[in-house]
């Protein structure tokens, strides 16, 4: 019986393999991604829907994704959001941009900040007109809420807004 050997530490108690590269790697060396690493992309790579790679893999195919995909989640914590009932404060901005659209999502909250990152990954800083609805899916005896959501992407000045 041959032992397999980890591709970057060498020893021989590689029992896990990196997914994208197919390169034996022990429990120490691997490096593991959470499932909802990038729940918020539309698309998800290929490259992206592994769980385990080696640490090269993981530096050149997922370390760029994943730090600019933080970066845009960070402005999208900072998208200023106005609801359609505040649309007195509203009703002077151009709303140019076709509305961001969002469904299937499981409250009000997420609804928000997947908008937001919509409207941060295309770098926007506000959304206006907002709204956010919700809709009871009953399957026989067991009942659930749907929630989804529009809202239009704007540039603003936020020394204006604030």
């Amino acid at each position: 019986m041959t032992k397999e050997l980890c591709s970057s530490c060498r020893l021989p108690k590689a029992n896990l393999e990196c997914e994208c590269c197919h390169a034996s790697q022990c429990k120490k060396c691997v490096q593991k991604l959470p499932k909802d690493s990038f729940s918020f992309l539309k698309t998800i790579p290929r490259d992206l829907t592994h769980r385990l790679y080696c640490a090269s893999c993981f530096e050149t195919k997922v370390a760029p994704i994943l730090e600019s995909y933080q970066s845009t989640m960070a402005r999208a914590k900072e998208v200023m959001v106005f609801f359609k009932t505040q649309s007195e404060e509203t009703r002077l901005i151009r709303r140019v941009e076709k509305p961001l659209q969002v469904s299937d999502c499981v409250d009000r909250d997420e609804v928000i900040m997947r908008l937001a990152f919509l409207a941060a990954e295309n770098n926007f800083n506000s959304l206006v007109d907002v709204v956010v609805t919700s809709e009871k899916v009953r399957n026989e005896g067991y009942q659930t809420t749907k929630w989804k959501g529009t809202g239009v992407p704007v540039q603003l000045d936020p020394a204006k807004y604030n």
